[in-house]
């Protein structure tokens, strides 16, 4: 999963999706599926802006282990190997890479005369 969160990290968000839409990696499908949750979270949560306008790209993105299921597999001689199923926990956020309007501060200037 790590691999391919590095593929997409500080690119565009409609780049993301295409790196996304054809790696083999079966990660890649399920990274696919939360940055679109996470563009429409965006969407939500900014409902005056539109996604194109906007320029999103993926700011941050990591993958951190998750629980472990631990299963025992028979081996010969009346052993059992070690199965570690992982999962991870991936945490994305993605930005708008278009420049916030904001309006100049105002300067005032005060005349001193004695």
């Amino acid at each position: 999963m790590r691999l391919v969160a590095n593929l997409i990290r500080g690119q565009k968000v409609s780049k993301a999706l295409g790196i996304l839409r054809y790696q083999p990696q079966a990660g890649a499908a399920l990274l696919e599926k939360l940055l679109l949750s996470a563009v429409a979270n965006w969407q939500q949560k900014n409902e005056d802006g539109r996604i194109e306008d906007a320029d999103l790209y993926v700011k941050t993105i990591f993958v951190d282990g998750g629980r472990m299921l631990k299963r025992l597999r028979p081996a010969p001689q009346g052993r059992g190997h070690r199965i570690r199923k992982r999962s991870n926990h991936v945490t994305i956020v993605i930005d708008s890479a278009a420049a916030p309007l904001t309006l100049a501060p105002e300067v005032t200037t005060e005349n001193a005369e004695n």
